[in-house]
């Protein structure tokens, strides 16, 4: 845990949490999944949340509006500049990248498809190893591909924490299964059981 003279200056940081910021990959199956963990979160979950769901990259996506009347949590499509805040879920716009820079500002880019798709798991993963470093979790969630592998492996070689959706509840096991191969996951879990793992590790480690 951070001390309070290792409490970070110029970027978000949650004093009651274990961890400030909460990373979610998915692709084919992902509006459901996601929907099933923020649905299952309390109102007072203290890490701001960051979401990549590869999406149609010309329609406008109504995700942000969906996954709001599910959740008590503030949902809305992330914003290039803006700030994380606790408790707020960020979805990350139809063909942009999302990144959370290190002093917690989003940043949304036009930079060149990874693995097939923009936005991908594997920016915004890799962007918050970097930024967050030992506290910032990942979940691998249902999708075909192997985007959020690399990206996990970025997170866990930091010290965060890499959660991945089983194979029983995936519509498509891929993005799950190339983060497993890669030796970079700590728990598998299916995904009713996801969001309760979150609020563990989130809120009740640092009293651990």
């Amino acid at each position: 845990m951070l001390t309070s003279k290792q409490k970070p200056s110029n970027r978000f940081y949650s004093p009651t949490s274990a961890y400030d910021v909460v990373a979610l990959g998915a692709s084919l199956g992902g509006l459901k999944a996601i929907s099933q963990i923020l649905e299952a979160l309390p109102s007072d979950f203290p890490a701001a949340i960051v979401v990549v769901q590869h999406i149609h990259p010309w329609y406008p996506s109504l995700m942000a509006d969906i996954l709001s009347r599910r959740t008590p949590l503030k949902v809305k499509q992330a914003e290039s500049g803006e700030r994380l805040q606790s408790g707020t879920v960020y979805i990350a716009p139809p063909n942009k990248h999302l990144l959370v820079n290190p002093d917690s500002t989003l940043w949304l880019s036009n930079s060149d498809r990874v693995n097939f798709v923009r936005p991908a798991a594997d920016v915004l993963f890799e962007s918050v190893a970097n930024s967050f470093k030992e506290r910032a979790i990942a979940a691998i969630l249902t999708g075909k591909g192997c985007d959020g592998a690399r990206g996990a492996k970025a997170i866990s070689k930091m010290g965060g924490m890499v959660l991945a959706q089983n194979e029983a509840t995936c519509t498509s096991f891929d993005m799950p299964s190339f983060a497993i191969d890669n030796r970079s996951v700590d728990l598998i879990l299916p995904l009713e059981r996801i969001a309760f793992a979150l609020t563990t590790l989130v809120m009740l480690a640092e009293a651990a």
